[in-house]
């Protein structure tokens, strides 16, 4: 096959040369070639113009149809193989951003540089950054198909979305009939060997805190506290897994300072999207200096306290101070206290349990940031899920109602529906069957708490027939995201079987 030579400017040329890179040696390479040309092209959400000229030119190469619509979103078309021309056609879908998140200490930049991927110990990652699997290995599996010459398969729609992750811009974008299939596979669950069949919604709740600026105290001294060190995760597949919220641990602390003592908070910045939990956050706060040691004794009891509590899911937590020079300005006191009151008692993590799926979360809620870039403004994110519309619905009225008490503005986004699962869809019986063919097991049917583009789809397109299948991805939306090698094959695979049965 032809291999891609990437230009500054993501111009591709197409050679038929072979280059080592750290997938070279993994099987199938069909699939593996083409997540690793993904991990080289920068697609942040919002920025997808170099993946979508990457698509393009792929389409070019293999003399597909393609098209595209006015949010963005590609569909590129491939006819059915000998003796598959009667079958349904079958849509691929995947989306084609990413989440950009990155440890502190790694000099990256999401716009412009290719990801360092490694092979380790059976799994491929990213060196200090997001790997892009969620959903890079869906986008890799429809251009291996679209590219194959030996593969049987129903005539294919392979559907690229964009800006997943930042609210699923092209799922609520997309028009009706801009696809003709009934079937619909969604690429994008993330564990081997399970079958999705449902999701859940969510809504985000934007939050805004003025404030006033007051000259900074000259007989204080100024310290910065940090806390990293925590897993983080997507606040969807992982929330079941009581990680720490960075926002939260610190809100705790200076909450319990401020109350004791005259601190002042001149700066509180933590988290980053919507969709990932926090792991990371800090404040500039200015003491009195007789009371310096007070505080960094307290900081000292509140992080063995926290290690406590953390030490199965995240033993890695770490608070740390250092003396920073002091700042001209600080937040006056009564929006300081209402601030942290409100991060400090917001609900957060999961708020229950599904009673019709054993082991499901059924609504949660992450406070996945905290930012102070305008002079003025305080501004931070909630984002609820639920399978439960009402409790959905419900959970974002808490958030609202905490915040507003503490005298916050707050508004919610339009949110996305779930996706109601059908234990009697036909796809489902054959996705079930072709596993058991290959593995002699069936595979688990399950709903999950993190949220697809499928409900959306089904707005526009109520007659598809539609499942989720993925390979095993651990960490997602985190710099310790990783891909099991042996489920990337397993996955392929059982794409494979679903569509030859189709």
């Amino acid at each position: 096959m032809g291999y891609v030579i990437f230009s500054a400017h993501f111009n591709f040329s197409l050679f038929n040369i072979q280059y080592m890179h750290p997938f070279s040696a993994l099987e199938p390479q069909a699939i593996w070639q083409y997540f690793y040309e993904i991990t080289q092209v920068p697609r942040p959400s919002g920025k997808e113009q170099k993946i979508i000229a990457y698509l393009k030119g792929f389409a070019e190469k293999y003399k597909l149809e393609l098209k595209q619509d006015k949010t963005g979103n590609i569909l590129i078309k491939k006819p059915a193989t000998a003796e598959k021309e009667d079958s349904p056609i079958v849509i691929l879908q995947s989306h084609i951003d990413m989440v950009c998140e990155k440890n502190t200490d790694t000099v990256f930049d999401f716009d412009h540089d290719p990801l360092k991927v490694y092979v380790k110990d059976g799994w491929v990652g990213a060196e200090g950054t997001t790997l892009g699997g969620d959903d890079g290995i869906g986008m890799a599996a429809a251009l291996a198909l679209l590219a194959s010459d030996d593969i049987p398969h129903p005539s294919l729609e392979c559907l690229f979305t964009v800006e997943e992750e930042t609210g699923l811009t092209g799922a609520f974008g997309l028009e009706e009939g801009f696809m003709e299939g009934s079937v619909l596979l969604n690429l994008d669950s993330e564990d081997d060997g399970e079958v999705y069949v449902g999701c859940a919604g969510g809504v985000d709740t934007l939050i805004e805190f003025d404030y006033k600026a007051e000259t900074a105290p000259t007989s204080y001294e100024a310290i910065k506290v940090t806390v990293n060190g925590l897993s983080g995760g997507h606040s969807g597949g992982d929330i079941h897994l009581n990680r720490g919220n960075a926002n939260q641990i610190l809100a705790g602390f200076l909450a319990e300072e401020a109350s004791k003592y005259d601190m002042r908070l001149a700066r509180f910045d933590g988290g980053n999207l919507r969709n990932a939990i926090p792991r990371e956050a800090y404040a500039i706060v200015l003491v009195a200096a007789t009371q310096e040691m007070d505080f960094m004794k307290n900081m000292t009891a509140y992080y063995e306290a926290a290690k406590a509590r953390y030490a199965v899911s995240d033993p890695h937590l770490m608070i740390t101070s250092e003396a920073v020079d002091r700042p001209t300005e600080v937040m006056d006191a009564n929006t300081q206290q209402r601030l942290l009151n409100a991060i400090n008692s917001c609900p957060n993590g999961v708020i229950g349990m599904s009673q019709a799926i054993d082991g499901l979360v059924e609504t949660s809620t992450n406070l996945a940031s905290v930012k102070m870039n305008t002079p003025d403004i305080i501004k931070i994110v909630s984002s609820q899920r639920s399978s439960s519309e009402q409790e959905k619905k419900a959970i974002a009225a808490r958030i609202k109602e905490n915040f507003e008490s503490q005298g916050a503005r707050t508004t919610h986004s339009d949110g996305y529906p779930g996706w109601s699962p059908n234990l009697d869809s036909n796809v489902l019986k054959v996705s079930k069957a072709a596993f058991n063919t290959l593995h002699n097991e069936d595979p688990k049917v399950l709903a999950i708490h993190a949220g697809l583009e499928c409900g959306l789809f089904l707005e526009k397109y109520p007659h598809l027939d539609m499942v989720s299948i993925g390979p095993t991805i651990r960490d997602a939306h985190s710099p310790d995201e990783r891909m099991e090698i042996i489920a990337v094959e397993r996955f392929w695979n059982w794409l494979i079987e679903i569509l030859k049965n189709i």
